[in-house]
């Protein structure tokens, strides 16, 4: 079924196939993507969208000489195979092997790291400016999704490009009517409203009735402009007015459009912007019908399509927040549920439905969504601001100067805290706690399991400023959840095991579970702090006189997180006690299975234990 496909080892050798041939490759590299990613898990609905664009820009450009950003990276899985790593993709997203993003340090073909949203034009415009610079004749390509574009950082990169002299920058916009829940904002509108406009379907119906009468070669050649005939016809673009040509919409599955028009985009050089309709999940009817089910599936039987999970199964923290947020909206009217874009990822779907009227989801703009929180609190509304802790590093200025410096009532629910597994890296929540807790005003919320974290949740919400509640992908220990929406108490830790070995473990988050298991063969005192900040001080002011050393185990960087914490709170104290910070090392994780990551890192119940028993013989 792949025999073109096995044959192609670099770009190189695409460039050398033929129009039929290249088809053939296309439909061949659609089916080995189904095949591979059944297997594996990972990104599906957004690869098959850009097989053929994926194969006509290595056709067409010199690469790795012409350089190729692919935005956020959910679609270079084509790329990727095209590019020599056909064979590695057994091994995607897996301990050991290649990362579902572009990443440079993996292949030369990978011009620039990616997997955040929007930063494509931005890099492809610094690479152009130092070709310009140093006279080397290059094509530069950003490849951006309508999703992407939602964001301010790719209209920045724009409009700096079109005051950019003597560059060659290629924009292209993959335009799928989707990002990675269906597409909101004014810019979905206004494409669609391109695409659909009466000009340009008044131009379609008038060319074919006077075509259809002249001769098939003058017809098939006017199929083949067809898509610039009608982005000539529509209204004046916002891209040209940024100074871009503009070119499209074509049709990115037809490679008999997209290859002209790339060699003819290519000829002419300067700033350009080619407008491509594609379709997520294209070439396997089940992701064409549900894209957002199979955007990131995990593995499945390929002639079965994802099915339906059997049994009762523990709630994953998500769900657990997303409940609590149905509830909570329920009782209190002046709830506001916002995410930037992550509608199904952090569990806002039950919320949207139930509560529309009240629900925002602002695309792909995480400063946008954090003051827009603050805006809502400005009035008396209490927002809470879904969004994974990777992403709020993204609103990060908005966090202090619009929040916390005003000390406005805003919560936030920072999903995929810690270790993340196959996303590795640029997705992994390991820096919340070192970044927050810095800031005044702000509440640090750790919750340890399922129950705790609706507990905590309560807690923010109820506390009249800024709040944070950190919780991780996936499931917890299976606790029961209490329906409740009552507080705990700010600020104050829980002992839940005394004892005698004068070490006490203070637990950050779910490494509770580990650490309980840890200080059985320690005979250790192991206490749930619950928050970061404020931290327990009497509790450990109390702890201090009765234990001569502690050890603090969080799931994010030891480097200015809980543990410096503790320490800080010692030293300014006068309390003199060793302390030992277990946590994850100054090091960027790569991806792999999150349990096996942990265990690696020794923040297992062996590793603590090992790490402890040979700490206490030093000191």
């Amino acid at each position: 079924m792949t025999q073109l496909l096995s044959t192609i080892q670099s770009p190189a050798d695409v460039r050398r196939l033929s129009r039929t041939q290249l088809s053939t490759l296309s439909d061949e590299l659609r089916q080995f993507l189904i095949e591979s990613v059944s297997k594996t898990g990972g990104h599906l609905s957004s690869n098959l969208g850009t097989v053929e664009l994926t194969v006509a820009l290595h056709h067409v450009f010199n690469t790795p000489h012409d350089r190729i950003i692919w935005d956020v990276g959910h679609q270079s899985y084509p790329h990727k195979i095209l590019t020599g790593r056909r064979d590695e993709m057994a091994q995607l997203r897996q301990a050991g092997g290649i990362s579902g993003f572009p990443k440079r340090s993996e292949s030369e073909y990978d011009a620039f790291g990616t997997a955040h949203s929007s930063t494509s034009i931005s890099a492809a415009l610094g690479m152009a400016v130092v070709s310009r610079n140093m006279s080397i004749p290059r094509q530069h390509i950003a490849v951006i999704g309508d999703g992407a574009m939602t964001a301010g950082m790719a209209f920045e990169a724009l409009n700096n490009a079109g005051v950019t002299q003597g560059i060659n920058l290629l924009v292209i916009l993959n335009d799928n009517d989707m990002s990675i829940s269906p597409p909101v904002g004014a810019l979905n509108k206004y494409l669609t409203r391109l695409m659909s406009g009466s000009i340009a379907k008044d131009a379609h119906d008038l060319g074919k009735a006077v075509l259809e009468q002249l001769p098939s070669p003058v017809m098939e050649l006017a199929r083949k402009v067809k898509g610039h005939a009608k982005g000539m016809l529509g209204p004046a673009t916002l891209f040209e007015e940024l100074g871009f040509n503009y070119s499209g919409p074509i049709d990115g599955h037809d490679l008999d459009a997209l290859i002209p028009t790339l060699e003819n985009l290519k000829k002419l050089g300067g700033l350009q912007f080619l407008h491509v309709i594609t379709k997520k999940g294209q070439g396997y009817k089940l992701a064409e019908a549900d894209p957002v089910l199979y955007h990131g599936p995990g593995k499945f039987d390929p002639s079965l399509g994802i099915q339906a999970k059997t049994g009762v199964s523990k709630p994953t923290f998500t769900q657990v927040f997303g409940e609590w947020l149905c509830d909570q909206a329920q009782a209190d009217e002046r709830l506001m549920g916002i995410t930037p874009a992550m509608r199904e990822g952090s569990g806002l779907v039950e919320f949207e439905k139930r509560f529309p009227t009240r629900y925002f989801d602002v695309g792909i703009a995480e400063q946008h969504a954090v003051t827009f929180g603050a805006g809502i609190a400005c009035e008396g509304y209490k927002p809470v601001v879904a969004i994974y802790s990777t992403f709020l590093q993204r609103g990060y200025d908005q966090l202090i100067h619009d929040v916390a410096l005003q000390n406005l009532d805003v919560t936030f629910a920072l999903d995929r805290a810690g270790i993340v597994g196959a996303d590795g890296a640029t997705h992994a929540g390991n820096y919340d706690i070192a970044f927050l807790r810095c800031i005044p005003h702000i509440v640090v919320a750790t919750p340890s399991d399922e129950n705790e974290c609706r507990l905590l949740l309560n807690t923010c919400y109820q506390y009249p400023g800024p709040a944070s509640v950190r919780y991780p992908r996936g499931a917890g220990v299976g606790a029961e959840v209490l329906k409740t929406l009552e507080p705990v108490a700010l600020g104050k830790g829980v002992i839940k095991r005394e004892g005698q070995s004068g070490v006490a473990i203070l637990a950050f988050g779910t490494l509770l579970h580990p650490a309980l298991a840890a200080a059985e063969g320690l005979d250790a005192t192991v206490v749930d702090m619950r928050f970061v900040k404020p931290l327990d001080e009497t509790l450990l002011r109390n702890l201090a006189k009765t234990h001569k050393a502690f050890v603090t185990v969080e799931e994010g960087c030891i480097m200015g997180g809980a543990g410096s914490a503790v320490t800080e709170f010692f030293n300014q104290s006068a309390i003199t006690c060793p302390v030992l910070p277990l946590g994850l090392p100054d090091v960027f994780i790569d991806h792999g299975e999150q349990q096996a990551i942990l265990s690696g890192l020794g923040l297992d119940k062996e590793g603590m234990q090992e790490r402890i028993a040979a700490w206490l013989k030093t000191i």
